[in-house]
């Protein structure tokens, strides 16, 4: 997964060391998150290393929840929910919402197309047209990605309101958009992971995810692929589908190669689809928490 933003790179507000103290348990939970996801190794961008970081994003949200619903944050915020920067909140909890969305589709279709291909495999059925079917599939998933990923960097994220002197207020508002900053970031890799591409590696003082957002550089797709499994099985059967008539041998070995690199996807598809359900119920939770404060 990439790193994550400096003040200087960043559209979002980040919270300044002068901020006051925030007493509460729950604000160093969350912190101790958020470090916990910038922090994370992302030397590997397979399933398993983003579902990882996606559980910690559930955590993260768990704790967010759990924030929105004390006393004290709902009737600071009841006081101001009027304000531009509590509409800001809602839309950037909405924005969360169809990002994740997004990734989910994305999933339950690759699996139910996985699940298709390895059933003709094993019978060894129409498997020639199942490939062609799978490969045509994947297009549409990639241009539904790529049309989720081009929606969400068209969206001008750029926070200057004043959100008041309530040191409650800012610290939560504060919190609430590096939660979505750091959310964004993570469904991007995730997205760019599903549709066969490579997920950009962190530094300690930038995140070039964001920069990637706003980047209007064109990148070869051969320099973006990266060795992970939904890019091996794709490479796999486009070599399948492409190769010279060979011998009985040469064909049992390729369609063996293709069969593990699906276990591998339906393996890695499956733990993904279960982890980012239960960060969409999160998210569902948080704008819901929201809401109801905006009709008190």
């Amino acid at each position: 997964m990439a790193g994550f933003p400096s003040s200087k790179q960043t559209k979002y507000h980040t919270r300044s060391n002068s901020l006051p103290s925030r007493p509460h348990p729950l604000i160093s939970q969350c912190d101790e998150h958020l470090t916990r996801l910038r922090d994370f190794d992302s030397s590997s961008s397979s399933s398993s290393s983003i579902s990882q970081q996606l559980c910690g994003l559930e955590d993260l949200h768990e704790c967010v929840q759990k924030l929105l619903l004390l006393p004290s944050i709902q009737e600071a915020f009841v006081r101001q929910c009027g304000e531009k920067w509590f509409n800001e909140l809602l839309d950037g909890s909405l924005r969360l919402l169809d990002m994740c969305s997004s990734a989910k589709d994305a999933l339950i279709h690759t699996k139910e197309c996985v699940r298709e291909l390895n059933s003709a495999i094993r019978r060894r059925s129409e498997t020639t047209n199942e490939i062609k079917k799978y490969l045509a599939s994947r297009k549409v998933v990639k241009r539904a990605i790529q049309k989720a990923l081009n929606t969400n960097r068209s969206i001008d994220t750029k926070r200057n309101t004043t959100v008041g002197s309530d040191n409650n207020v800012i610290a939560m508002v504060s919190l609430l958009e590096e939660v979505e900053a750091i959310s964004l970031g993570l469904f991007e890799s995730l997205l760019l992971l599903i549709s066969g591409k490579k997920t950009k590696t962190k530094t300690k003082s930038s995140w070039s995810i964001l920069s990637v957002m706003h980047s209007k550089r064109e990148v070869c797709p051969e320099v973006e692929a990266e060795l992970n499994e939904f890019s091996n099985m794709d490479n796999a059967l486009n070599s399948v589908t492409y190769q010279k008539p060979s011998k009985g041998k040469d064909t049992t070995q390729a369609f063996e190669n293709v069969q593990n690199h699906l276990e591998k996807l339906e393996l890695g598809t499956r733990d993904l689809e279960r982890t980012i359900e239960r960060v969409f119920r999160r998210l569902i939770k948080t704008r819901v928490s929201l809401l109801n404060i905006l009709s008190n």
